[in-house]
């Protein structure tokens, strides 16, 4: 496939990333609170599916493992919503089965190999380690937005989300610098500005990052 194309992906699914982070800032723009859209999950499932592909073709076990893990939460966050159970049985299967697909596909492939996407020679150890680190905190803002929702039985995005949101953010736009990637940086730099600004919408309703954000969102966003 030609670097256009390739290109071509990252660059939609960092276009629905941030398309989600804007209805996000939108909506909570428009309540004075932090708002967990249903629209803002839909979105993070089909940029997360193309994100999983760009992946593959440049690859880079960074995006690939750092998908993988919130893929999952984003369908969690989904059936919160009451969003998930009206999709098509078959659109179901296709985005559950896809993750094993795309580690069969790896381990199996000629081209597209883990060992290739491992020993990737453009990607040196120091700046593998570092970018799976900014993607390893990425991931666990979800785990902890997850862990959250569960005790809360609805979606939810509590402060801390937005904290380890902006810590991951500076480590993988600086990997993207380094490792020459547009499709990570551009979409990064994107999405900082909106976390520093749920993190103030946080501030102003008094929530501390530690906490979650029952007292913010009397009622789950539709």
């Amino acid at each position: 496939m030609s670097e256009f194309w390739v290109y071509g992906v990252g660059f939609g699914a960092q276009l629905l990333f941030s398309a989600r982070a804007l209805v996000q800032w939108l909506r909570s723009e428009k309540a004075g609170r932090v708002m967990s859209p249903t629209l803002f999950w839909q979105l993070s499932l089909m940029a997360s599916f193309l994100l999983m592909v760009y992946g593959i073709l440049r690859h880079d076990p960074v995006i690939i493992c750092g998908q993988i893990v919130s893929y999952f939460i984003y369908i969690r966050n989904l059936q919160y919503k009451n969003a998930w159970r009206w999709l098509p049985v078959y659109f179901k299967a296709v985005v559950l089965t896809f993750p094993a697909v795309t580690i069969a596909w790896l381990a199996l492939d000629g081209d597209h190999n883990w060992r290739a996407v491992l020993n990737n020679p453009v990607i040196s150890t120091a700046l593998l380690t570092w970018g799976g680190a900014g993607q390893l905190i990425f991931t666990f803002r979800f785990v902890y937005q997850w862990y959250h929702s569960e005790r809360l039985k609805r979606s939810v995005l509590p402060a801390g989300f937005w904290v380890i949101s902006l810590i991951g953010s500076v480590i993988i736009m600086t990997y993207g610098v380094f490792r020459g990637d547009p499709v990570l940086t551009m979409g990064q730099a994107f999405g900082f500005v909106i976390y520093i600004r749920n993190l103030w919408l946080c501030y102003r309703n008094n929530i501390p990052p530690s906490e979650n954000i029952t007292s913010v969102q009397q009622t789950p966003a539709r």
